[in-house]
């Protein structure tokens, strides 16, 4: 089997693919279901239920608060009986929608089409692309592979911007988590109508599907699937076993060839738009079934958990309750992340819930819960040389201690992906990723302070001359705001990259998605 791979940097971590054979079985629908209406990069959702509503399975629940946000549902039938802060996964109180489940909680809307009858994309010439992406919007999808990128605004490029290829990410690299392989081996012939409806909303002929060749028979029924269907404009890509290949750009560069370009440079910026194995089965969901995201596959692993599972949950179903399924937190020390051991992040509590995002729960026990003593750094060189982008992480968590931003800045910090591969590989167990993490958002706080607009002055007097001397002392230049806030793409930067102008400015939204025909109001 002939295999591709990226090009710069990459790692190769013990797989620990516990739960690879365990067939997905649905979670029991949990007692309350917690969301956060936060489970996406953006804007919040904004709450658009109150205490004492009745809600069903598949109701809106919260809707998109901006261009780039995402609607939220409810995944279970019964009451509202809260709406204010709840829990996050990320260990904050955060404004959330607690619902009480009534009975067996699972009364869904008329809406939805919950027949296994498989619908193809040439059977429906009443899907153009504007009418796919606005149930996609509607039905609040997000990138399930982690990131929660909401699905529409990728499916949107910047003007001057042309989509050549959609690539769906199976790779899931990622030690431990098995739930994208399950949902391929489980769900092939929707995956495929996912990507259909991808490659027409965005106006191309040409679809990828890569995935690792640790997956074997994923890659067979996927073939054999578009084989026996007669499907030529869609790729099976064998990739080496290398970590990060499921990273968005590594990806890219594996697939077809290409290297993106520094931010504020896209996918979209070489021709490709990319969506995770799940979004796509997702996206088949809400355009074809009229179905919302309220539930996800996700994997519940751990060395020493009993039984590592992959489940269908919920979104809103607590941590606690998945691990009690595979037996229970095993004695000892552990650490629970939601994620992988990678790029997960440890949770402060069993009570956080499975939201959008959230593919797996790993359980690391005993000496893999704890961090080893980090030693001063030997100037080895190792994170360098595994550094998918080709960074100097030593230098970016240096700098960031020390708080050079200006040289992080131009050490280019911000075109991180955060795979902690130079972490991993570091002989002195430095916090490699710990720092750069901090580094980049305080150095993106600083680019979007220096591109926001000035805020509007109320007619200052005439200053007073600045002497030669002052003015020199000074160097006339901007005052650097380090506070972490939201980024926002600057849009005053040029760069060339290998097939593509400069990224052109966004300067207005589409309009806000009217609800689909056939949907709940």
């Amino acid at each position: 089997m002939k295999t591709k791979t990226f090009r710069i940097g990459g790692i190769h971590p013990d797989e620990n693919k516990l739960s690879n054979d365990a067939v997905t079985r649905p979670a029991p629908l949990p007692k309350q279901a917690v969301y956060s209406l936060s489970q996406h990069i953006g804007a919040p959702a904004k709450a658009i239920v109150k205490e004492g509503d009745k809600v069903k399975v598949g109701t809106m629940i919260a809707e998109a608060g901006g261009f780039v946000s995402a609607n939220i549902f409810s995944s279970i039938s019964g009451t509202v009986i809260k709406v204010g802060d709840v829990l996050d996964v990320s260990g904050a109180m955060k404004p959330g929608i607690i619902v009480q489940r009534e009975g067996e909680g699972n009364i869904w809307e008329e809406s939805i089409d919950r027949s296994e009858k498989l619908e193809r994309l040439e059977e429906h010439p009443e899907l153009s692309p504007e009418e796919i992406i606005n149930r996609i919007k509607y039905a609040g999808i997000v990138g399930m592979g982690g990131a929660c990128f909401p699905t529409h605004v990728k499916l949107m490029p910047p003007p001057g911007s042309k989509a050549e290829c959609v690539i769906i990410n199976g790779v899931e690299c990622e030690p431990y988590i098995t739930s994208d392989y399950r949902l391929m081996m489980e769900k092939p012939n929707e995956l495929i109508e996912g990507l259909k409806l991808v490659m027409a909303a965005v106006k191309v002929n040409k679809g990828y599907i890569g995935i690792e060749d640790n997956k074997p028979e994923a890659i067979k029924t996927i073939t054999e699937k578009l084989q026996r269907r007669g499907i030529t404009n869609i790729e099976v890509v064998p990739l080496q076993k290398k970590y990060p290949q499921g990273g968005e750009k590594q990806l890219i560069d594996a697939v077809i060839g290409r290297q993106v370009p520094a931010p504020p440079a896209l996918p979209i910026s070489v021709g490709a738009v990319v969506q995770n194995a799940g979004t796509a089965v997702a996206i088949y969901e809400a355009v074809m079934k009229r179905k919302p995201l309220f539930e996800r596959y996700t994997t519940v692993t751990g060395k020493k958990l009993t039984k590592p599972s992959n489940y269908l949950v919920r979104m809103g179903t607590s941590f606690g309750e998945l691990i009690n399924l595979c037996g229970g937190l095993p004695e000892g020390d552990n650490k629970v992340l939601a994620g992988g051991p990678m790029m997960g992040r440890a949770v402060p509590s069993l009570e956080v819930t499975v939201g959008k995002g959230q593919n797996s729960i790993t359980i690391l026990s005993g000496d893999d819960a704890k961090r080893k003593e980090p030693q001063p750094c030997i100037r080895c060189a190792k994170c360098v040389s595994v550094c998918p982008m080709g960074l100097e992480p030593f230098l970016l968590a240096k700098g960031t201690i020390m708080e050079k931003w200006d040289l992080m800045e131009k050490e280019d910090i911000t075109t991180c992906i955060e795979c902690g591969s130079c972490q991993f590989t570091c002989p002195a167990h430095r916090p490699l990723l710990d720092d750069i993490r901090k580094g980049k958002a305080t150095v993106m706080g600083i680019i979007r302070s220096r591109t926001a607009p000035a805020p509007a002055a109320a007619k200052p007097a005439a200053a007073p001359a600045k002497s030669n001397a002052s003015a020199e002392k000074s160097g006339d230049k901007k005052p650097m705001w380090t506070a972490p806030k939201p980024f926002i793409e600057p849009t005053d930067i040029d760069f060339s990259g290998p097939k593509q102008n400069p990224i052109p400015e966004i300067i207005t939204g589409p309009k806000p998605a009217v609800i689909p025909a056939g949907w709940p109001k």
